[in-house]
């Protein structure tokens, strides 16, 4: 005994294919949207993004704790960045491009180490080797 009847089975099955059919050649349109900017920005000139780039370097840990040991206060430091030509500014945030910008990172080291250690352990455990830690 069928469920349903012949009839029902056949425009059904004919309906789908159309559906599928006008699915398959109905135009995708795709495109890239336009770049807008989400508020506003501080950032208008080259001279502003080297100070951006100084002033995340300077929020560095160590290098605020240079700073203080030099007898320098942060509000110094702001002064004299403001007076800084910009070719003197340019040299400087190219020269502190290498450094960890904000605070300290030592959260990602050890999620870094982890990750590498949990690795290491689901290899040799793939192997078939056994990890025996005393």
């Amino acid at each position: 005994m069928r469920l349903f009847p012949r009839s029902l089975r056949f425009w059904t099955a004919l309906v789908v294919l159309c559906w599928w059919c006008a699915l398959q050649v109905a135009p995708a349109a795709a495109g890239l949207a336009p770049s807008r900017s989400s508020g506003e920005t501080r950032i208008a000139s080259s001279r502003d993004a080297d100070l951006v780039i100084v002033e995340r370097a300077l929020e560095n840990k160590i290098v605020a704790q240079k700073l203080r040991d030099y007898g320098v206060a942060p509000a110094d430091v702001q002064l004299k960045l403001a007076s800084v030509s910009d070719r003197d500014l340019h040299t400087l945030a190219s020269a502190s491009k290498g450094l960890p910008s904000g605070g300290d990172d030592a959260l990602g080291v050890i999620v870094t180490l982890l990750v590498i250690v949990i690795l290491v352990l689901v290899i040799l455990k793939l192997m078939n080797k056994k990890v025996v830690v005393r």
